[in-house]
């Protein structure tokens, strides 16, 4: 993908995000890997009027220029740079990152709480939960650790007092992943509303992660044998007596 489609692809996944509902305002921000870097999306700036030289280009040292724009402009990277930076650093694996205020998401990052495996599309993050972060100010070297810890090898986190982090390949898969998320969240919230969900346990979790593995929707092999057909290729149906 060229630099000018990235921050393209940057900006589009941040209009939906908001257009979705898990967004609202200039809240949240999203990065990509770019060369020897990354580009992150701007302070203040509204994703709608945003356009591609408003991106900024971030160095793994933290030093930022304004995407070839000239020295004077005042755009500044999100406050959130930090934990962009050093989550894709540390994890080669990531090629975009996706931070919202999504509402269900945030309710639960207010309440401390995981998002456990009440359902199998929690494996959707990588793993058998989606953690909540200890809290730490934003915009700090201490959420950024706090990120990284509550991450792990998983895709997605929640963050205390905050909202969610999505990791993915492409600004649109993460955003994909933080729809899902949020999904989650609200069922979880709902649920617990009622009662208290029964989890499904890590032998299950193990089996669902396996099947995402070998690809989402799929199985990896036969559950049972295919209905008997009769010989004209029609399914064969039961005796009336």
């Amino acid at each position: 993908m060229t630099d000018l489609a990235l921050r393209s692809a940057i900006i589009d996944a941040g209009r939906r995000m908001n257009e979705a509902g898990l967004n609202q305002g200039t809240a949240g921000n999203i990065s990509a890997r770019a060369g020897d870097g990354l580009l992150v999306t701007p302070s203040g700036v509204e994703y709608q009027v945003m356009q591609p030289g408003d991106i900024i280009a971030m160095g793994w040292d933290g030093g930022w220029t304004s995407a070839g724009a000239a020295p004077e402009s005042d755009r500044r990277p999100s406050s959130e740079w930090r934990f962009h930076r050093d989550i894709l650093r540390q994890r080669p694996d990531i090629g975009a990152i996706l931070h919202a205020h999504a509402p269900f998401s945030t309710a639960l990052a207010c309440l401390r709480k995981d998002i456990p495996a009440f359902h199998y599309m929690v494996a959707v993050a990588g793993g058998s939960l989606i953690k909540c972060s200890a809290y730490a100010t934003f915009g700090t070297e201490a959420l950024s650790k706090a990120a990284l810890e509550a991450l792990g090898e998983r895709n997605a986190c929640l963050l205390a007092n905050h909202g969610l982090i999505a990791c993915a390949d492409s600004p649109a898969a993460a955003l994909a992943l933080a729809v899902e998320v949020e999904a989650l969240a609200a069922q979880y919230m709902r649920a617990l509303g009622v009662g208290e969900p029964q989890l499904l346990d890590d032998a299950e979790m193990q089996r669902v992660l396996e099947k995402f593995a070998a690809g989402y929707g799929y199985a990896s092999e036969p559950e049972s044998e295919p209905e008997s057909k009769s010989e004209s290729g029609r399914e064969s149906e039961p005796d009336d007596d």
